[in-house]
């Protein structure tokens, strides 16, 4: 398995028989495209192993996480995973994930399954928030949650209802940047939540519910866009996970856990490399290169060129990722 992670690393690529160049064996290529599909063939790696190798990663104290779906099609087939993980360096590192059976949308239970899980690892007094898109509403999602006291923090539609009233009408004559909010909390989906609404600057109606305060809610919700660079980290961007050709459940699972943990890996070396040297800032004020790219340029030429490096970046496995930088906060209370 550790074979086949570097060669991931190194190829870019999902692909068995790219991931093969790059594994140093005296065999065929074939033979040794035969050992890489054995691997997710015959390997029990579950989201609990990857689970197991990343909490002692997480820094102590409250953490945020977030749940979406990424969904990708090869030829008349449906790939879609439902992953929820946790926000640090810049992404959103997966703890756990369930490959769906069908396109589309993703179903409460599915939803339920994971943070239940979850649950039982990291303990609800760890958990500062839970952020999810528009997809993850309903009455009986929502009142799972509260009941374990996870602080929401969620997009809706503009047809919610707010008590008796499509949330729409609350923010009709909202305007470019102007952030608004509800006069107090208000019922959406049999919960008391605060709603706090902006229009981007394409027009678009953004209204986030939440359990935090309105100073909070909105940048709070800024962080579901890690979960994006995660996605594109694993897939066009980065080690191509829609270049697979696998399309049995188990073995899709396999291998989105070893990208788990190969993102999890480039990650915490690129915080390492960026508090040596500091990843410089473009006119648009945000980062020439992400945190993940950051890390992999150190580690896939320590594996390809056998530097003594490696075992820095390897010992980083063992070494907590830094605590976020927390912003000024308010107290919320059920």
């Amino acid at each position: 398995m550790a074979e086949v992670l570097f060669g991931i690393l190194q190829a870019e690529s999902t692909l068995h028989r790219k991931i093969a160049l790059h594994i140093d064996r005296e065999a065929t290529p074939a033979s040794i495209t035969r050992m890489v599909a054995r691997t997710f063939h015959e390997t029990n790696l579950t989201p609990q192993d990857v689970c197991d190798v990343l909490l002692p990663l997480l820094p102590s104290g409250k953490l945020t996480f977030v749940m979406d779906r990424t969904n990708w099609k090869f030829g008349s087939h449906d790939f879609n995973l439902l992953v929820l993980g946790v926000s640090l360096g810049g992404v959103v590192l997966p703890l756990t994930w369930k490959v769906l059976p069908h396109g589309g949308n993703s179903d409460m239970r599915g939803r339920m399954l994971l943070v239940g899980l979850l649950l039982k690892r990291l303990p609800a007094r760890r958990w500062a928030v839970l952020i999810a898109d528009r997809e993850f509403i309903g009455q009986e999602w929502f009142s799972f949650l509260r009941d374990r006291k996870i602080k929401r923090c969620i997009r809706i539609r503009q047809n919610t209802l707010l008590d008796d009233e499509p949330a729409r009408n609350a923010f009709e004559d909202l305007k470019p940047g102007e952030v608004r909010s509800v006069f107090e909390q208000v019922w959406i989906y049999g919960s008391p939540m605060q709603v706090v609404a902006t229009l981007s600057p394409r027009g678009e109606r953004v209204l986030v519910a939440s359990d935090l305060s309105v100073w909070n809610t909105l940048t709070t919700y800024r962080l579901r866009w890690n979960i994006e660079c995660t996605f594109s980290a694993m897939k066009t961007r980065g080690l191509n996970l829609e270049q697979t050709h696998m399309t049995q459940p188990d073995r899709l699972s396999r291998l989105f856990g070893l990208l788990s943990l190969a993102l999890a890996w480039m990650v915490r070396i690129g915080e390492w490399r960026a508090e040596q040297q500091p990843i410089p800032t473009k006119k648009h004020a945000r980062p020439a290169i992400s945190r993940a790219s950051y890390g992999r340029e150190l580690l896939c030429a320590a594996l390809r060129w056998g530097k003594t490096t490696f075992y820095t970046h390897f010992a980083l496995l063992k070494s907590p990722f830094p605590t976020p930088e927390r912003r000024k906060t308010q107290p919320v209370r059920y």
